[in-house]
């Protein structure tokens, strides 16, 4: 059975019938469907554009393809209908298709630089070898690569790229050739700046961005995620680092605090920007809201630029399209106008996914 949703379709700003036909919208009315919406404020499901529902809770891998379901429903029941998957120390491409769960876009496991990255979560290669590996992960996901760019160098006792320049640049000429994107963990301001000009597809975290590399990623189109809620964590880490390693800890503050003017720096340059909280291991699950809301008090994005890059401009991002005729069949439902007030986000009324209405 059709099912039929009336509300402010945003960012139309106008009240609008929609039907659901199956897995697909249209706006021609269907005959005696089931009205499941009457109000409200509708927008296409929510995305996280940086989570990791292979990972658990202190870094290390889930125990089971039904912990990582577990992981994505509690994301989904947030309001977040699509993921980017970005990096995953086990493959489950059976859960793209599963009608409960969120989309999924994946990468595989994180290539990263031996003994440099968390333990059981990347595939660790030395420089001759990451090319190669960017193939074979290509094929393991399906349409990204995830690259640890840099972490720290416990001889130098601080961050520091993951491989030599020529080595980072041939890395996403291989993903390129591959056929998918590439993104690139990366912290440190020598690891995000060879990043860029190799031409990655989106910075995850980017705190050591200059504005000059800020023009750079317009001029190109290169996405941000910055993960505001993660790079919070900063000051936990360099506590712990301090003892063995002041430089680091000193930097990772450093970062910390410069960081909310970086990402308004990337947003007043046209930037795009993209919801993103890194959930799995340091940061839970279920809090696009919340990393929503720090991207409109610290960064000064706009309500409805929040809104864009948490819904139908990240959904057109990923390829997953929103409220247009033949679009997805996703949507959420506020009560109020969450642009007026960006908390409403945080507690939807409606959601619906794949055509499918969910207990909310």
């Amino acid at each position: 059975m059709a099912l039929h949703v009336r509300g402010v379709l945003l960012p139309d700003d106008e009240v609008r019938d929609v039907w659901l036909v199956g897995d697909r919208v249209t706006f021609e009315p269907q005959p005696g469907a089931e009205t499941v919406v009457d109000r409200g404020f509708v927008l296409p499901g929510l995305v996280d554009a940086h989570c990791h529902i292979g990972i658990a809770r202190g870094g290390r891998p889930v125990a089971s393809l039904d912990h990582a379901r577990a992981l994505a429903r509690v994301d989904r029941d947030a309001g977040v209908l699509a993921i980017r998957d970005a990096g995953s120390p086990l493959p489950y491409p059976e859960l793209e298709d599963e009608p409960d769960l969120p989309r999924l876009a994946r990468a595989g496991r994180h290539v990263a630089p031996p003994r440099r990255y968390l333990r059981d979560i990347g595939v660790e290669v030395a420089a001759a070898d990451v090319a190669a590996t960017v193939a074979e992960q290509a094929r393991a996901g399906n349409g990204w690569v995830k690259l640890v760019g840099d972490w720290i160098d416990r001889g130098e006792g601080d961050l520091a790229p993951a491989w030599d320049a020529a080595t980072m640049t041939a890395a996403v000429e291989a993903a390129h050739a591959a056929g998918v994107r590439a993104a690139v963990h990366t912290f440190s301001e020598t690891a995000v700046d060879i990043m860029v000009r190799a031409g990655v597809d989106s910075v995850e975290h980017g705190t050591g961005l200059s504005l000059d590399l800020i023009d750079e990623m317009a001029r190109r189109g290169t996405a941000l995620i910055p993960t505001m809620i993660n790079i919070r964590t900063f000051g936990g880490i360099a506590d712990q680092a301090r003892p063995k390693f002041p430089r680091y800890a000193d930097h990772m503050v450093g970062l910390r605090d410069r960081f909310p003017e970086v990402v308004r720096a990337a947003y007043e340059a046209g930037v795009p920007i993209y919801v993103g909280t890194d959930a799995g291991g340091g940061i839970d699950h279920g809090l696009a809201a919340e990393e929503m809301l720090l991207l409109h008090e610290q960064a000064g994005m706009s309500p409805v630029d929040v809104l864009a890059a948490a819904s139908w401009r990240a959904r057109e991002w990923l390829g997953f399209p929103g409220l247009v005729e033949g679009g997805l069949a996703d949507l959420v439902v506020y009560p109020e106008d969450p642009r007026h007030d960006l908390r409403v986000v945080r507690a939807p009324s409606h959601l619906i996914l794949r055509g499918h209405p969910l207990p909310t």
